[in-house]
This record gives C-alpha cells, sequence and structure tokens, in this order.
C-alpha cells in the first residue's frame, strides 16, 4: 500500500526544473518556465537569462492572441500571476496558459467529513464526464482554483455554494488544516500549483447536491475504503491524492510516527513553497 501512496505523490512531483525549459521574466523577475518550443513562438526578447516580458499589463494580450493563434486554450477564466505563491499579484492570465507559461496557481479544496460511530467518513464527488481534466474520476466535495482577485478562503466558501449547495453559514466552520505544492509535467504543461486545505465536519444529515454541472454525484464513503482506493489505482484526480494522504496521516489511518508515515510526509512536504 504505501508503495502505491508514494507513487501517486511521485507522480505529482514528476518535474524537474529547469529540465531544458526557458525562463520566463516580467520585468527583472522570474515568474515562470517555458518549453523551448513555446519560447519560440512567443514574440518576445529573448537573452541569455530567458524570455523577458517588459510591462505585466501586455500578458492578458498575449495570452489571447496566442489563443486565437491555437497556440494555447481558452477557459474564460481569469488567475493571479505571481512571481511567488505568497508575492504580489502582478497581472492576469487565463487559467488555461498557466501551465503552458510554468506559472504558480492556487487551488482550494475541502474535505468534506462526517463523524459517525463507526468512523470518520468522507463525502466523495465523481467529476462530470465532460470535465477537461480527470473527467470521471473521484474528487473532494468541494475543491476549485483560486480565480483573480479572491483568496483561497474566499473561494472555497464560493465553490462550496457553487459545486455542493452547502449553505455559507456551514461552508465558514472549515477549519484550514495546511496547504501542499508540487509541480508536475502534464499533457497541458507545467503546472506548479500550491493546494490550501481544509476539513469541513458535517452534519450526519447533511447530503450535498451537485449544483454547476462539474460534479455528476456524492457518495459518503468511509475514510478506510478512500484510502484502500488510493492503494488500489487512479480512481482519485491526480493531486486529490496528496490531500487525501495527507488527511490519512492526520486522522492515523496511517501511524505518523512510523517509517512508512514519515517518509510519506517527507514527500509530501518535499514540494513545499
Amino acid at each position: 500500500m504505501i508503495d502505491r501512496l508514494r507513487a501517486h505523490i511521485a507522480a505529482c512531483h514528476n518535474a524537474v526544473l529547469p529540465g531544458g525549459r526557458v525562463a520566463f521574466r516580467i520585468g527583472a523577475e522570474q515568474i515562470g518556465w517555458l518549453r523551448p518550443e513555446f519560447a519560440a513562438a512567443l514574440p518576445l526578447p529573448r537573452d541569455a537569462h530567458g524570455v523577458q516580458l517588459a510591462d505585466a499589463t501586455r500578458l492578458p494580450a498575449l495570452a489571447r492572441d496566442l489563443a486565437a493563434r491555437g497556440v494555447l486554450g481558452w477557459r474564460g477564466e481569469a488567475f493571479d500571476v505571481r512571481a511567488s505563491p505568497e508575492g504580489p499579484a502582478l497581472t492576469e492570465i487565463d487559467r488555461a496558459a498557466l501551465p503552458a507559461f510554468g506559472l504558480w496557481a492556487a487551488g482550494s479544496h475541502v474535505n468534506g467529513l462526517v463523524r459517525r460511530n463507526d468512523g470518520i467518513w468522507l463525502w466523495v464527488a465523481r467529476r462530470a464526464a465532460d470535465k477537461a481534466i480527470d473527467p470521471g474520476k473521484l474528487d473532494h466535495i468541494v475543491a476549485g482554483g483560486v480565480p483573480a482577485g479572491l483568496s483561497p478562503w474566499q473561494t472555497m466558501l464560493k465553490e462550496a455554494a457553487e459545486e455542493a449547495a452547502i449553505p455559507a453559514d456551514l461552508a465558514a466552520q472549515a477549519v484550514p488544516v495546511g496547504r501542499l505544492a508540487y509541480a508536475m509535467e502534464r499533457p497541458e504543461g507545467l503546472r506548479r500549483d500550491v493546494l490550501h486545505l481544509y476539513d469541513l465536519w458535517l452534519p450526519e444529515d447533511f447530503i450535498p447536491r451537485p449544483q454547476d454541472g462539474e460534479v455528476e454525484s456524492f457518495a459518503l464513503w468511509p475514510l478506510a475504503r478512500v484510502l484502500a482506493t488510493m492503494a488500489e489505482g487512479d480512481a482519485f484526480k491526480f493531486n486529490v491524492t496528496l490531500v487525501l494522504i495527507d488527511l490519512c496521516l492526520r486522522h492515523r489511518l496511517i501511524e505518523p510516527a512510523s517509517m512508512e508515515g514519515r517518509a510519506l510526509r517527507g514527500a509530501l512536504d518535499g514540494g513545499a513553497a
């Protein structure tokens, strides 16, 4: 089991930087990494330090132009661009362009937990079949990227209402429990993500409802079944496994002080940002 869990973590930490990539800068500040072929498609100056965009406000228009030429996709969701996860927002860019530019992005993930006489249970979502990323895979009750202008907490509240019909006063009881970061090679490019983690203890009689079409259904699972499913294969969305392994360590389904637990925690924290 432990080997399979470590493989899930390693899959999200599979990017080697720079790994032949070209640095992408706004002014003198590096903010991303570009594949050489993508860097060559950019109408921007290049020197020994990489590709440079002098004016941050030009980046949204550049991404729109690249999407119109078919070089990039387009999702119609603006995300903040930062040199580091905690740094100030320098500009915005469409979500679809983030991996191509190798930019940091943030997400909010909620463990929807229920405490019963027979232990801890977790609400598990099944992603809609038309999702662009990992369609049909298992997911959290609430999870979403942090759009431009919102904080992870505000995103969590918004997504709770939109994805699972969780009332605002109930969603506001979520407790921040940490964050995880990773750099991952994906078909869409380089994902450099920071996940903000929340535990939300829900009443036994609460039933989430799909609202916005992103989730096909919800099911309540014993946490032990969640762990067993991760150990058996790839049923969960790629980055959800990181959050769930962290959850199983915190709630001692995997003893955190054991050799296996320490190895998993060390692997999870290897991408700390």
